[in-house]
């Protein structure tokens, strides 16, 4: 073979890698990572195999067969330094072969193809996606983005307003520099 085949080939391979490696950080709509709206929980473990996985399910009473608590199970995905991933909460309690229901994304390694993540500012997210609706919660402004299903929370105090208020925001109430505070995508 010769030497130039065989940088051709070295270079195919290395640009195939890197593809790879930017697609397990890839935000789509149904899709984070690897992780798509058919992925069950059960799968987790092999998916997540370098990273650690920490569960938080609900308990439900034996005798009645009703839920103890009011909260869902959730998968915490931790990498093998002790960071923060992802949130997974499955559509059905106490299910392994449940879908996903929603992620909430902790990394900053994860994009979309249009380069939002959590480093984003409202700026970015404003030039970049159409915000279809802003809900006010008691601590944030919920910005609704259709083309991904996804919901991204700014903080109040980013807006100059106290967490609690009862005061509703308006998109053009929101600061240009306004962080994100957290990042969730839908799947259903």
């Amino acid at each position: 073979m010769s030497f130039f085949r065989k940088i051709v080939i070295l270079l195919v391979a290395v640009a195939f890698i890197q593809c790879a490696k930017e697609n397990q950080y890839l935000i789509e709509k149904g899709k984070v990572g690897v992780l798509t709206n058919e992925t069950t929980i059960k799968e987790l473990n092999s998916i997540f195999i370098k990273d650690s996985i920490v569960s938080n399910l609900s308990l439900t009473d034996t005798i009645s067969n009703k839920l103890f608590s009011v909260t869902n199970d959730e998968y915490v995905v931790f990498s093998k330094e002790g960071k923060k991933l992802l949130e997974i909460e499955p559509t059905q309690a106490n299910d392994s072969t449940s879908k996903i229901k929603s992620i909430q994304i902790f990394d900053n390694s994860y994009k979309t193809n249009k380069g939002i993540s959590l480093q984003s500012t409202f700026k970015d997210i404003h030039e970049t996606y159409m915000v279809n609706n802003v809900e006010t919660t008691l601590t944030s402004a919920m910005l609704f983005i259709d083309e991904l299903n996804a919901t991204i929370a700014i903080d109040k105090k980013e807006l100059g307003l106290n967490s609690f208020s009862r005061e509703e925001v308006t998109i053009d109430q929101i600061p240009d520099l306004a962080k994100i505070k957290y990042f969730t995508i839908w799947f259903n």
